[in-house]
């Protein structure tokens, strides 16, 4: 499994954590919490109510400013406490469960509440945006659920632009992007399952999955990769993709990520296993194939026949982009003889007063392609797109009057640029990029037989590659074992069609038409 694997089977490191029991002292309590650990933080509000008469009792609330719900503390929490406070009786001898009893069964207003014995716990709920609750000589902290953190709500996401579908994307909460998936996948069998990622961040992760569909070895594999992640803060999914991720030396990317909650659904329901980080839009997808790489959602919304031809423009597009200028430097330098006559006089006809080899020629082009990409990305949208357009024509233009690249050499690199656009995801699409600087030095040092030698090594590559243990080119490669798989691939069957799953479900679940009476059936066996 490469590098982290060895990684990950060692013993994890732990930071010291002083694990500090709660005490039956109010006043106790409230130095811990104010001098050892939320001393000189500003944005902490501490709200003390005196309760009974002459206030022989206190109780304290402790929340974040601005991650809290104000609204729901003040309404639900301080008001109603502030009630109970007119109304507790001077005699009552056991305080410790009248208080107790009156706020948390009577009078606290609050769907989310539990009971922590210490203080470190009680720490960590109040910044993710809970509430404390200290109460008189009473030996808990109780906390209530209040987060009400800023959040945009869901628009359209702009990586992943569709023509038919859905424009709701997913969000930076992780709670909010849980119930966006969980609106698509209305079944009792879908499961969500809560992790913290990081020493210092604790980053809440939810692992999504339907139980009935997804392989248990998946499960307990995914599950012993996320405990074994050691890491101080985990603040994008980016960064746990890494640690989780077979191979992070190969320039393809094993995890899947989207901003779409279609997309996450309809992985779900292909038995694959969803990974929601808290604070980013993106969610992870495993186990995940090249196949899956250069589908798009809106393949399953239009008609069959549409779908299947964008889906064979797009891997032909994805030949274009990676192969393209090699291709141009090794028959330019090496086989000049493979084109036409009138073709390869024009070459030659261009290039008499370019004064670089082909390489060169292809090195300015492709870096100065680059270039403009990512100064685009960085820049703000309307601007963006208009740098990369009118950047693209003058210094293209520029460059051939200039005599330093051929206009031959202009339109390739430009044919390369918009076929590489074309791929949906991006993290393949840069993975292409890189790949294509290391075959034009194949190309322009060998010709064609170091094109056709380091694809041969980029195919075995990615014949070995796997992504929790599902290999990286199925289901052209495991055709053989299931050959139903190839009804979503290249060729998009209909719907109709398609009444199978992928072949890493369990074998009595594949069937997607038949799923009531496959249950009925495993009853009646039992």
């Amino acid at each position: 499994m490469g590098f982290w694997r060895k990684l990950f089977n060692k013993e994890k490191r732990e930071e010291k954590v002083d694990n500090i029991k709660t005490s039956k002292t109010l006043d106790e309590n409230l130095r811990i919490i104010k001098e050892d650990f939320l001393k000189d933080c500003s944005d902490v509000v501490y709200r003390e109510i005196k309760i009974g008469v002459e206030g022989k009792y206190r109780a304290v609330t402790i929340y974040v400013d601005g991650l809290a719900n104000n609204e729901l503390v003040n309404q639900f929490v301080l008001n109603n406490l502030m009630t109970m406070a007119r109304v507790v009786k001077p005699d009552v001898d056991e305080i410790k469960n009248t208080l107790h009893d009156l706020a948390i069964e009577q009078n606290i207003a609050v769907t989310e509440l539990e009971e922590v014995e210490s203080i470190d716990e009680a720490i960590l709920s109040i910044l993710i945006g809970e509430t404390a609750l200290l109460l008189d000589n009473y030996d808990k902290i109780v906390i209530l659920g209040t987060r009400g953190w800023p959040t945009r709500s869901p628009s359209e996401p702009d990586t992943a632009t569709v023509i038919r579908g859905s424009r709701d994307g997913l969000v930076e909460s992780l709670r909010m992007n849980t119930t966006l998936i969980r609106r698509r996948v209305r079944d009792h069998r879908l499961k969500v399952k809560s992790y913290q990622v990081g020493t210092r961040s604790k980053t809440d992760v939810a692992m999504m999955y339907i139980e009935d569909l997804v392989d248990k070895r998946l499960l307990e594999e995914l599950d012993k990769r996320l405990q074994a992640v050691d890491y101080d803060a985990i603040l994008d999914s980016g960064i746990l993709e890494e640690f989780i991720e077979d191979k992070w030396i190969s320039p393809f990317p094993q995890i899947e990520n989207t901003e779409r909650p279609d997309t996450a659904a309809s992985a779900l329901y292909h038995g694959r296993v969803v990974l929601v980080v808290d604070n980013t839009p993106f969610v992870l997808i495993v186990p995940t194939t090249f196949n899956s790489l250069v589908q798009s959602s809106e393949d399953y919304y239009e008609r069959w026949g549409i779908a299947t031809a964008l889906r064979l423009l797009r891997y032909f597009c994805c030949f274009v982009a990676l192969f393209a200028p090699t291709l141009y430097v090794a028959v330019v330098a090496y086989h000049p003889r493979m084109l036409p006559t009138s073709l390869a006089l024009d070459f030659a006809g261009n290039r008499v007063e370019v004064p670089f080899p082909a390489i060169i020629e292809a090195l300015i082009m492709e870096i100065t392609i680059e270039i403009l990409r990512e100064a685009g990305v960085r820049l703000p949208g309307a601007i963006g797109s208009t740098i990369g357009i009118v950047g693209g024509l003058v210094i293209g233009q520029a460059a051939v009057e200039a005599g330093l690249v051929s206009p031959f050499m202009v339109i390739i690199v430009a044919i390369t640029a918009i076929s590489s656009f074309t791929i949906p995801n991006y993290n393949l699409a840069v993975g292409f990029r890189v790949l294509r600087f290391v075959l034009l030095f194949a190309g322009a040092f060998m010709g064609l037989y170091g094109i056709m030698l380091m694809a041969l090594v980029i195919l075995i590559h990615l014949c070995s590659l796997k992504s929790f243990d599902t290999p990286y080119l199925s289901p052209f490669i495991t055709f053989m074992s299931d050959p139903q798989d190839l009804k979503d691939t290249v060729v998009r069957a209909p719907h109709i069609m398609m009444n199978n799953r992928s072949s890493n479900v369990p074998k009595g679940k594949r069937n997607r038409l038949d799923d009531k009476r496959s249950e009925d059936f495993n009853i009646e066996e039992k």
